[in-house]
């Protein structure tokens, strides 16, 4: 999951170089933090948050084969 959401800001950005994801386990969900660079935040959000809302429906559907809870969270 964590080269999935990599993989789609890495498409999305300016600086791919600078998309880091780190994934934190917890007892029922996972929860996954992406960082980016700010000059990039705008794009991984998207127009009131279109963008960033299609990326966690992709992690909610691809967490559902997986009988996992993933959520998305964007860091500065």
């Amino acid at each position: 999951m964590r080269e999935l959401v990599e993989q789609i800001a890495k498409s999305l950005v300016d600086h791919p170089d600078k998309v880091t994801v780190n994934a934190v386990e917890g007892e029922q969900v996972t929860v996954l933090e992406l960082r980016v660079d700010p000059s990039d935040l705008g794009k991984v959000i998207g127009k009131q948050g279109r963008t960033a809302r299609s990326i966690r429906t992709i992690l909610g559907a691809a967490g559902m084969k997986l009988r996992k809870r993933f959520t998305l969270e964007i860091l500065e």
